[in-house]
């Protein structure tokens, strides 16, 4: 049978201290309480795990990560992109605003990067023309987007992409107020901005499954792209749980969920997989203090096999990565295994049931 492969991620952040080891860093200038350079994020990170290089090749982030892409094939690449891309010097008024210069555009070309998804709550911190500057750029490279637009129809309309010979593949990007968006974030009429859900009930569920069907033809596979709920915390809130649930039952083949800064369950739901928070991919974190319990260095590469005829879940491998020095890097073995009894645990309370293997990565089928 024919199977359709994905490679999706969680948050990458590419702005702050990881856009300053770029070949064109942004001013540094922030505008948060305890940090008004950028470059303080670096000095962390260097205190933490030692000197990290400048003006880096645009392949630099992804470290480890690109060996298993090319060991995959997947047949496309979807990630959250957590960053504006965009020389913007209006920063909104938030307090913590990310941003990568649009001339390290390699960074997400070099990893064959075929979907972002900009429904989330960094993607305005330089204002609507910060957004739109994004749009531009990735589109300009060759990379479709979701989940934001320059008004309220083109941020809820799809990413089209070719999946398999028996359809295409179509990414809806949803965001929440849970995850910290603004609601002044929302895509209007004549403005652009992001598609911001008003609320998770199963009416609203099932009205963006019946405006999905009017995209769809036979044979496509439909992905919701969520960023929802808290930075940290393993639990699952019962609206979310029951919203995904609605939008598999409306149509839905995958529900991609994203804003915790550390992977969460998973769960299998007629066969179809929901990813309830994937964690951040890259991030400048190092050296910050907090919330160490929940280890956000060590982040996930999942990878999907979908039936192409149906949807259904074939396999699911999940690949650690820990984030070292702004680059993703094979965990040692302990760490990853430790990452997998987490996630064991967790997603065996939604009835999931993970495998360990002897390669440090694990499976759910």
């Amino acid at each position: 049978m024919a199977e359709l492969s994905l490679f999706l991620c969680g948050d990458v952040m590419l702005g702050r201290g990881v856009d300053q080891i770029q070949r064109v860093p942004s001013r540094p200038r922030l505008f948060e309480s305890r940090a008004k350079s950028a470059l303080l994020y670096v000095r962390l990170a260097e205190e933490r795990h030692g000197p990290i290089p400048r003006h880096v090749q645009p392949d630099y982030v992804w470290g480890d990560a690109l060996a298993c892409l090319a060991k995959e094939t997947p047949d496309l690449r979807i990630i959250n992109l957590e960053t504006a891309v965009t020389t913007s010097r209006r920063p909104w008024p938030k307090g913590i605003n990310y941003r990568m210069h649009p001339a390290n555009i390699g960074c997400l070309t070099a990893a064959g990067i075929d979907c972002c998804v900009l429904a989330n709550n960094h993607v305005l911190d330089w204002g609507r023309e910060g957004v739109v500057e994004t749009l531009e750029c990735l589109r300009g490279a060759g990379i479709e987007v979701a989940g934001a637009g320059s008004n309220a129809v083109a941020a809820a309309a799809p990413a089209i992409l070719p999946g398999s010979d028996h359809g295409r593949v179509l990414v809806f990007g949803f965001a929440t107020a849970s995850s910290g968006v603004p609601a002044a974030w929302a895509a209007e009429s004549s403005s652009p901005g992001v598609n911001l859900l008003p609320d998770l009930s199963e009416r609203r569920a099932a009205d963006l499954a019946e405006a999905a069907r009017r995209f769809r033809k036979p044979g496509d596979r439909l992905i919701a792209s969520i960023h929802w709920g808290g930075n940290w915390g393993h639990a699952i809130d019962a609206d979310q749980r029951s919203f995904a649930h609605a939008l598999i039952d409306g149509g839905f083949d995958l529900v991609h969920g994203h804003s915790s800064h550390h992977p969460k369950a998973l769960e299998l739901y007629r066969q179809k997989l929901i990813l309830y928070g994937c964690g951040d991919f890259i991030n400048d974190y190092e050296g910050i203090a907090g919330y160490e319990q929940f280890r956000s260095d060590l982040t996930l590469m999942y990878f999907p096999r979908l039936a192409a005829e149906t949807g259904m879940l074939r396999l699911l491998r999940a690949v650690p990565m820990q984030i070292n020095r702004f680059r993703l890097q094979r965990p040692p073995a302990h760490d990853a295994k430790w990452l997998y009894h987490v996630l064991a645990h967790e997603s065996g309370k939604l009835g999931t049931r993970l495998t360990w293997h002897d390669d440090g990565c694990f499976e759910a089928s």
